[in-house]
């Protein structure tokens, strides 16, 4: 039944994307990070009325997105992890970032959760955020991390409602990331979890009667990442993830490890295929790789946390490389010179061109280029 599914999802999405493509062809085989304008097309404050510092995931709402919430079709949503004493794993709100660059808030809890990069958004109207909460620091005692819960997957209407709560101690332990594979009915969910350095499967059918959606199964299909605390970004574990439908792989970036592996069969296997393959160690250009999204034209980009390996003169870097390990650039997401800028990012490719959204943890804004 799962293969099906697959197959199915596969499908329709290969003839999304060359639908997609020819609309942009002008576009779609550009490397991103050579092809940014000099300014954002977008420079928006993250920071909602309660203070909620340290924006960390990013996500496109897709076209097709309902109505009557605060959240539209190219708007993009930030979660937030500290708050506003700047304590992480402590973050509670998700706001919305419209094409304007005005912001509204679509999520605020009534406890400190500490909202992950893990942050996604489903066109039939559910947005998916992991949660980490802390008491603001973590130690280590053995493979342990003390002082970090354990977190959920939190569902949320397109109002910003919470209609499910996902946890699991085995396969939702910590997420800290996420990557979503969207068809409508049916989507899957790869989830980074930094407490066990796994990565976690999630089938998911999204009926139309949007009261929640339905798991259908729970897979590990990655484990084996480095994953302990950290002073400067709490905890490093496996972060970014990136899913190419075409060819069955996801990418892992896995922050302690300053590294980007490779799982195959990801959307159908049904074991644990450890690490997978290296993609890509540079030890110059790596500085403890974060988010990750797959570009147009197959190059990888990753946030570097700089929690891992540092380099002051390459602070905050957004790095491009491709899935055969060649650097191809990097740029800061940050002026000031400043460590530990970069986080989430996410891309989006429209009729009308490429859209990358990136944030910066030290001055907390998003910024978006429009490549056309």
């Amino acid at each position: 039944m799962r293969r099906r599914i697959w197959c199915a999802l596969a499908g329709a999405l290969l003839l999304t994307s060359l639908v997609i493509a020819a609309l942009a062809a002008d576009v779609v085989h550009l490397e991103i990070i050579p092809n940014l304008p000099a300014s954002p097309t977008i420079n928006a404050n993250t920071v909602p009325a309660n203070g909620d510092v340290n924006p960390y995931g990013v996500a496109f709402v897709p076209s097709g997105f309902p109505s009557g919430g605060p959240l539209h079709p190219g708007d993009v949503a930030v979660s937030n992890f500290n708050d506003m004493g700047n304590a992480q794993g402590t973050g509670s709100t998700i706001v919305g970032i419209d094409p304007a660059g005005n912001q509204s808030l679509f999520f605020q809890a009534s406890t400190m959760l500490g909202l992950t990069t893990a942050l996604g958004v489903l066109q039939r109207g559910f947005v998916l955020v992991g949660s980490l909460p802390s008491s603001g620091t973590c130690t280590q005692s053995g493979d342990q991390e003390l002082g970090v819960g354990q977190g959920s997957l939190l569902i949320l209407d397109h109002t910003g409602n919470v209609v499910q709560n996902l946890s699991n101690a085995a396969l939702l332990d910590g997420p800290w990331d996420l990557t979503v594979q969207d068809q409508g009915e049916f989507a899957q969910v790869f989830v980074s979890n930094a407490l066990s350095g796994t990565v976690t499967r999630l089938d998911l059918k999204i009926p139309k009667s949007g009261i929640g959606v339905i798991v259908q199964s729970m897979t590990q299909i990655a484990s084996g990442y480095t994953h302990l605390c950290n002073t400067s970004a709490l905890v490093v574990g496996p972060t970014g993830l990136a899913f190419d439908s075409v060819r069955n792989i996801l990418y892992v970036a896995s922050t302690g490890d300053n590294a980007v592996y490779v799982i195959p069969g990801a959307g159908t296997r049904s074991t644990d295929a450890g690490t997978g393959t290296l993609v890509y160690q540079d030890s110059f250009h790596l500085h403890g790789p974060l988010g990750l999204a797959l570009a147009p034209n197959g190059d990888l980009i990753s946030s570097q946390g700089d929690a891992v390996n540092p380099d002051p003169t390459q602070p905050s870097e957004l790095v491009e490389f491709t899935p055969g390990g060649q650097f191809i650039a990097q740029v800061p997401i940050d002026s000031s010179g400043m460590e530990g800028g970069a986080f989430g990012l996410a891309i989006e490719l429209t009729a009308k061109g490429i859209r990358f959204a990136a944030v910066d943890d030290i001055s907390n804004t998003l910024e978006v280029w429009n490549l056309k």
